[in-house]
């Protein structure tokens, strides 16, 4: 009998980028990835926390400012680059308020860095990867608001429900360049954007009542899903979702 092997999630010898890498989720992509073996760029609109991380993570991470709202800029640090094997679309934002609350300014702003840019950083990395026919992993940085509604949230939820269905096209798009699409959905984690939430009681409250396991996520509770998305052990998957949320979106 010849026992299977596991697929291995290593990533040495991988090249892999992370937007919006300077903290929080975007800080954790890079360290998993890093930690896995995969040279890593760090990208962020200011260069402090991005070099600071980049050190820390070891000799294989470099840190560069890229604003991924120009895209003129995005296309052309990719066109400078060597194609990259994994990319981590994480940079976004929030403006939580109710429906009749938001200006354009607040949609302009939410929309052109959660999708827009999204889009755009997608398709500059794919056309080093189809260049160099690269079959290559690409994780968008969902959310859990992707797949349900919540108050308040009309513009993030447009704009990560945009981002769902963008996964899914481009998976299709890609498939037959083995390059692979995949979300993932996170619930509320505890990061510097969204802990400034958390001192309303009322609200943290209203958050654990709907994660079933009873906690706000940590950043380390994705930095394992960012891994297999972007290893081998995930080679049969594409155009889904890995939702990380505690159960909120079961019920």
């Amino acid at each position: 009998m010849t026992l299977p092997v596991t697929p291995s999630f290593r990533l040495d010898g991988r090249r892999a980028v992370v937007t919006g890498a300077g903290r929080g989720i975007g800080l954790a992509a890079a360290a998993a990835l890093g930690q896995a073996g995969a040279e890593t760029w760090l990208l962020a609109r200011s260069s402090d926390e991005i070099e600071a991380a980049a050190a820390q993570i070891g000799p294989l991470a470099h840190a560069a400012v890229l604003d991924v709202t120009d895209i003129a800029a995005v296309e052309a640090f990719f066109a400078g680059q060597p194609a990259f094997d994994i990319l981590v679309n994480n940079a976004g934002t929030n403006r939580p308020k109710p429906l009749w609350e938001v200006s354009e300014v607040d949609y302009d702003a939410v929309l052109d860095l959660n999708l827009k840019s999204a889009y755009f950083v997608t398709q500059a990395c794919v056309a080093r990867m189809m260049a160099a026919r690269v079959r290559g992993s690409l994780i968008h940085m969902s959310s859990q608001m992707g797949h349900v509604g919540g108050p308040n949230r009309s513009l993030y939820c447009a704009s990560k429900w945009a981002m769902e269905g963008m996964n899914k096209a481009m998976a299709l798009d890609l498939a037959s360049y083995g390059i692979r699409s995949n979300t993932i959905a996170p619930t509320f984690i505890d990061t510097p954007l969204t802990r400034p939430m958390f001192g309303n009681e009322d609200f943290r409250r209203s958050v654990l009542g709907k994660i079933k396991l009873g906690r706000i996520g940590t950043v380390e509770d994705l930095m394992g899903a960012i891994l297999f998305l972007a290893s081998d052990a995930s080679a049969l998957v594409t155009g889904t979702s890995l939702v990380v949320d505690g159960g909120w979106t079961a019920e």
